[in-house]
């Protein structure tokens, strides 16, 4: 009876741990340094501002504070006739936000009309990829 009981509980235990590698497995993760399309097709909300155009918007994991996690790597190309600075808002499923400004800083002046700026920006604690992302570019003021 004793073994009976024995077996029962290490093939308990050996389900569980083949389950939880299988569902471990169920979505690939890149690996560190491999640029991804950030969601599936169709999980992306965008909402661009008509002075700017999106040149590449990817993902990548990478080391940020001692952890690989995701960065969104965003280059914004200024389809107007004038200089613009954008704003860009990245929104996650989790909660989780992330964003800033392009330019980051004006020392060097605005994107010229027909140029381009780009930025990479960390998600502190994002290991895993995202389900759905709302983009959102505006046009700041002058």
């Amino acid at each position: 009876m004793w073994h009976l009981k024995n077996l029962s509980a290490w093939l308990l235990i050996t389900l569980a741990a083949t389950g939880l590698l299988l569902a471990g497995c169920a979505g690939p993760k890149p690996k560190p340094g491999d640029v991804f399309p950030c969601v599936k097709a169709g999980k992306l909300d965008t909402t661009i501002a008509p002075e700017a155009e999106i040149e590449d918007f990817s993902c990548v994991f990478k080391r940020f504070e001692g952890c690989d996690v995701l960065h969104f790597f965003i280059k914004l190309k200024n389809i107007s006739s004038e200089e613009q600075r954008f704003k860009v808002n990245i929104f996650l499923d989790n909660g989780k936000a992330v964003g800033g400004l392009l330019p980051r800083t004006t020392k060097k002046g605005l994107i010229q009309p027909g140029q381009s700026a780009e930025f990479t920006y960390p998600v502190t604690g994002m290991t895993d990829r995202p389900k759905t992302i709302t983009l959102i570019v505006k046009t700041m003021a002058k």
